[in-house]
């Protein structure tokens, strides 16, 4: 790459089991329950690791109380589903959502330690404090935590979770056959944490990984949100559709990671990119219309409805976005950042519902066209210090991966935007991360 050209990080992100699209599984080849099965995900792996793609990212979906039965969700258990990636592919990170809100620490810690080591390094644990108040009804019933209930678990979540991982210091493993020193136990620890929320002894009952522990992601996008992300997260994914708001954010979370003491590089920020790609405008245009047609004006409205906290009948197809209709975020239930992104771009380009329902993505901002076009969209953005990369919503899968790969990978390689090979082993090192500090364990 040419000296002072930044090198983007790209990662693809599966969403709602067959695409990031709501319509995408009846617009796609294929059968609607494809994503129950192993081939699906072998594709994408293989697909999205010949395309030197950094990570994959899986969302998780807990339960499909919000869909029911009208399409399908990624609610397979993550973990697993990254398993089955690790095991044919070898470079490429892992990245998979698991709530602190329904799990535990320790479990939790185990369960992505265990695949940290098996991938040799290439895990990413992307921590989500569940919005979704449905859920409480599949772990015993009663209140669904509020969002500072949700954030200070949160917290106190995180925290075990690297003690847990850092439990064992570099080098506790010593596997002296002769001297029958298995590991050095002055360099295993107790945790011995005892909190608001979670009391764990500790130890793992394994040594830390190669990368020293799982990448942390998180997508929190409210003020509780982005001050979570600057004391723990490597990387934060936002949905951000104006230019000029993704920059601010980015600088905001680099600010706030350099007020705990980090180096602002040490946090990398990776917008959602929507992206509909096609052989010719025309063609992507195509593909897009195929999608909202399937899927339907009704359903748009209510998705949209859900994204912004305004009630069906108050968005009318051909009348501007009432934003002055919305309530303020602190009484909003959903994704903060989703509705402020949408309503950003509602504002700042003046539209009607049915513009707005064409254009914003789902929540993230969208780029429909050619691997040209879209590279002229993540190139200005990049250059602008709205990002250090892109997490790319794929709209249907797998065609959309390998679109991304075989139209849009060569054009940014071209303009030497994106790394033509692996240059490292470990997730991390992949990222430009440093290896993280060691927690003390009590």
């Amino acid at each position: 790459m040419d000296a002072g050209t930044p090198s983007m990080i790209l990662t693809a992100a599966l969403m709602h089991g067959l695409g990031m699209h709501t319509g995408a599984w009846m617009a796609r080849e294929g059968d609607a329950g494809d994503h129950l099965t192993p081939g699906l995900y072998k594709d994408i792996a293989r697909t999205a690791e010949a395309g030197k793609l950094h990570a994959i990212f899986l969302a998780e979906q807990m339960t499909n109380q919000e869909v029911g039965t009208e399409r399908p969700c990624g609610a397979l258990d993550t973990v697993t589903v990254l398993s089955l990636m690790a095991g044919i592919t070898d470079r490429i990170g892992l990245v998979g959502t698991a709530s602190t809100t329904y799990n535990q620490p320790y479990d939790l810690a185990r369960r992505f330690a265990t695949l940290d080591h098996l991938s040799q390094g290439r895990v990413g644990w992307n921590s989500i404090a569940t919005p979704n108040p449905t859920v409480i009804e599949m772990f015993g019933g009663g209140s669904h935590p509020d969002h500072a209930e949700r954030y200070a678990r949160a917290d106190e979540f995180i925290d075990v979770v690297l003690k847990l991982w850092d439990s064992w210091e570099e080098g506790a493993l010593v596997g002296d056959k002769e001297a029958g020193v298995f590991a050095d136990p002055d360099r295993v620890h107790e945790i011995n944490h005892v909190g608001e929320y979670f009391s764990v002894k500790g130890p793992m009952p394994f040594a830390r990984s190669p990368q020293g522990g799982p990448v942390i992601f998180q997508a929190g996008s409210s003020d509780r949100g982005r001050d979570q992300a600057a004391k723990y997260a490597d990387v934060v994914f936002t949905a951000q559709h104006v230019l000029e708001d993704a920059v601010a954010f980015r600088d905001d979370m680099r600010r706030r990671a350099a007020e705990y003491g980090r180096h602002p590089d040490s946090i990398k920020i990776l917008p959602d990119m929507s992206v509909v790609l096609g052989a010719t405008e025309k063609d992507a245009q195509e593909r897009k219309q195929l999608m909202d047609e399937v899927f339907g004006v009704t359903a748009n409205i209510k998705k949209l409805s859900k994204r912004v906290g305004l009630p069906v009948e108050v968005l009318k197809l051909d009348e501007k976005f009432p934003a002055h209709l919305r309530g303020p975020d602190a009484e909003f239930t959903g994704s903060i950042g989703f509705r402020r992104s949408i309503v950003s771009l509602a504002v700042k380009e003046d539209l009607t519902v049915r513009e707005l329902i064409g254009s914003y993505g789902g929540g993230h901002h969208q780029v429909v066209g050619t691997a040209e076009q879209v590279a002229d969209q993540m190139q200005e953005r990049l250059l602008a210090g709205a990002a250090d990369g892109f997490t790319l919503m794929v709209d249907m899968l797998p065609s959309g991966v390998h679109d991304a790969v075989e139209m849009l990978v060569p054009e940014l390689q071209r303009r030497g935007l994106f790394h033509t090979d692996y240059e490292h082993d470990t997730l991390r090192e992949s990222l430009g991360l440093p290896a993280p500090a060691l927690v003390p364990a009590g």
